[in-house]
């Protein structure tokens, strides 16, 4: 069944259903709408119950054990008692940059997601779009959380909040630009920016020994830039030694200060969206999408993600915080400078090779 000139125009524009058919158009709905679910899912609750279990085993302690199997309910409890407190909304804030900064922050990681390739499983293509510009679509969606950081931090009437706001900006000048410039070495290498082409470049064989075959994802064929990327992105999710725009032992909680009942349950669920959808970006661009052998294509993906996740716990728990004059020396002179030299070495090696 053909579509509609609607869908057609809609298919065109977003990158729905290359094939122009209706029924590729509402499974490519239905797969980025089950995605989006999924990860809700994965951030409001496995997240938060899977960071309290790791810092209590690097700490050496229980953790969260009494509700539920294995502590489990743990989540249920904490939202239904962050959920049920008073929204206490401070005098003389702006009201409403401090009602709009929680859902610019949710709804950033949340968008980006729609470009992210997450394979196919019975039938059905789980990414709602596959734009030309996917890959400048999802850096420059997942960057209008540091507007909603600023407008929390300048809206509170609290010098902490505007303190953690002015850091946001700060961070996000520093790293966002070496994070894009890595992004685009990649860019070179697979000769686009669509994220399903991108996935589809790393699928052949880099080396074979024996019967261990490494496929050529760009963590294995540049992981100079793998290494770039995935500091970069600790940066940009403020995870430690980056966590310098809530840094609790210097400004309470930044940006959050003022922030109480459901506005800070959508800040929080926030930080956790953001911080899988850096996953999804990680695995996309260097560790092949969804590509992996037996198990379906949206399986890898969230295993690849949850292993991202599970690799910036591990830092928040291990790495001391920076200051604020080391972060942005390492991150100017640092991360900028390597980040150049890396694209233009790239630039070169393709041009060559």
């Amino acid at each position: 069944m053909l579509a509609t000139p609607l869908v057609d125009a809609l298919a065109e524009a977003f990158g729905f259903a290359p094939d122009g058919s209706l029924g590729s158009f509402v499974g490519g709905l239905a797969g980025g709408a089950l995605v989006v679910a999924v990860i809700l899912v994965n951030a409001a609750i496995a997240g938060p119950w899977a960071k309290r279990r790791i810092y209590s085993g690097f700490g050496d302690k229980v953790g969260p054990s009494r509700h539920g199997p294995a502590g489990l309910l743990i989540i249920v409890a904490d939202s239904l008692r962050m959920l049920s407190k008073e929204l206490v909304v401070p005098e003389r804030v702006d009201r409403p940059a401090f009602d709009l900064a929680p859902l610019v922050m949710a709804a950033s990681a949340l968008i980006g997601f729609a470009v992210v390739p997450f394979g196919t499983m019975f039938g059905i293509d789980f990414q709602l779009a596959d734009p030309a510009s996917g890959l400048a679509f999802a850096f420059a969606v997942a960057s209008l959380a540091s507007l909603g950081l600023v407008m929390a931090g300048y809206a509170s009437n609290n010098k902490f909040s505007f303190i953690g706001g002015l850091r946001a900006v700060a961070q996000t000048l520093a790293y966002e630009i070496p994070l894009v410039l890595t992004g685009a070495s990649v860019v070179i290498f697979a000769g686009t920016l669509r994220m399903s082409e991108i996935v589809a470049a790393q699928q052949e064989t880099l080396f074979a020994l024996g019967p261990l075959v490494v496929p050529s994802w760009y963590a294995f064929v540049n992981p100079f830039a793998f290494v770039l990327f995935v500091i970069a992105n600790l940066a940009e999710v403020g995870r430690n030694p980056f966590d310098i725009p809530e840094a609790p032992q210097e400004i309470v909680a930044g940006h959050m200060t003022e922030y109480s009942s459901v506005y800070f349950v959508l800040l929080y669920l926030a930080e956790f969206l953001h911080i899988f959808l850096g996953g999804a970006i990680v695995a996309t661009l260097f560790l092949g999408g969804p590509a992996g052998p037996v198990l379906p294509g949206p399986v890898w993906m969230f295993v690849k993600i949850w292993a991202v996740f599970l690799f910036t716990q591990w830092a928040r728990v291990s790495l001391p915080r920076l200051r604020i004059d080391q972060l942005l020396e390492l991150g100017w002179k640092g991360l900028l400078v390597a980040a150049f030299g890396n694209f233009v070495l790239t630039a070169v090696i393709v041009a060559v090779v």
